[in-house]
C-alpha cells in the first residue's frame, strides 16, 4: 500500500484524527489594538454580491474584506522590519506548511497569571521531560486563551495577556531548529511586549530568523504533547506579510 493512501484511508477510518486548530473567522472575530498614532486593521466583513436573486439567480457569494492578521493567521518573515528581506506569504516553501509539532502547556500558570512568560528553563525542563523539539517542526504554546475569543474585551485583557520571555525568543529563534511558534493568543509576543526591549521580541527575534509564526489557535488541549503534524496552508498572497489560514493537526489514536 503506498504511503499517501495509507494516509487516506487512516484518515477516513478515524485511526488518524484531523483536529481543526483554527478560529471561526466572523465580524465578532477579536482582532488587535494598536494605540495611535498607529494604524489598525479592519475586522472581517462579507459584502454580498449576489444571494438566488436579481443580482445572480442561481449563485451566492460575497466580498471579502478583512486584514492579512485577522483571526488564526500565519506571520510571514516580512511582516517585521527585521525579517523585511525575508519571505513574503506567497513565498514561504509548501514542504515548510507541512510539520511536526509539539505542545508546550503553561494553561495553569496563565491562569494564575495573565502576564506568564515561558523562560528558556521551561523550554529545557520540557525537553528533559519529552525530548528535543521538533527540527523544521511548530513549537505550540497553549496557555487556555483560546477560551477568551468570544469577548474582544476579554481576550485582548487590557494588553494582559501571556508571552514568551525576551531571552527565550531569542534563544527560540538562533538556538532551536523548530520552523515557527505558534500561540492562542492574538499575536505571538505577551500583550505587554511594547514595553520589551526589544519590544515585540517573537516577531523581532523569529521573524527576522526567517521563522514562521500562527497565532489565535484553539484546541491545542486535544493534540498530543508530541506527536502531531500540523497543516497551515496561507493564502499565497502575493508581496503579503501574513494570511488568515486554517490550521490543521493530524493526530493518531
Amino acid at each position: 500500500m503506498s504511503v499517501l493512501k495509507s494516509l487516506v484511508d487512516s484518515v477516513r477510518g478515524g485511526a488518524i484524527e484531523v483536529v481543526d486548530l483554527t478560529a471561526p473567522l466572523s465580524s465578532r472575530t477579536p482582532i488587535l489594538q494598536l494605540p495611535e498614532p498607529f494604524s489598525n486593521t479592519i475586522r472581517f466583513s462579507l459584502e454580498e454580491i449576489s444571494h438566488y436573486d436579481d443580482r445572480g439567480p442561481a449563485w451566492y457569494w460575497n466580498d471579502i474584506h478583512t486584514g492579512e492578521h485577522t483571526g488564526t493567521h500565519f506571520d510571514a518573515p516580512v511582516h517585521w522590519v527585521t525579517g523585511r528581506d525575508g519571505e513574503d506569504v506567497s513565498q514561504v516553501p509548501p514542504r515548510s506548511l507541512i510539520a511536526p509539532a509539539v505542545v508546550l502547556d503553561f494553561a495553569d500558570e496563565a491562569a494564575k497569571d495573565s502576564d506568564f512568560l515561558l523562560r528558556i528553563d521551561h523550554v529545557k525542563e520540557w525537553e528533559r521531560a519529552n525530548g528535543p523539539l521538533p527540527d523544521g517542526g511548530w513549537l505550540l504554546y497553549r496557555t487556555g486563551w483560546d477560551t477568551r475569543s468570544g469577548d474582544q474585551d476579554d481576550f485582548l485583557n487590557g494588553s494582559h495577556t501571556p508571552g514568551i520571555s525576551v531571552e527565550c525568543a531569542e534563544w527560540l529563534a538562533a538556538e532551536t531548529p523548530i520552523v515557527g511558534l505558534g500561540v492562542e493568543t492574538v499575536g505571538t509576543d505577551a500583550g505587554a511586549a511594547h514595553s520589551f526591549a526589544p519590544p515585540f521580541p517573537c516577531h523581532s527575534f523569529l521573524l527576522g530568523a526567517g521563522k514562521y509564526g500562527l497565532t489565535q489557535l484553539r484546541n491545542l488541549d486535544r493534540l498530543p504533547v508530541t506527536g502531531a503534524v500540523v497543516l497551515a496552508p496561507p493564502l499565497p498572497i502575493v508581496g503579503g506579510s501574513g494570511s488568515p489560514v486554517r490550521v490543521l493537526a493530524l493526530v493518531e489514536r
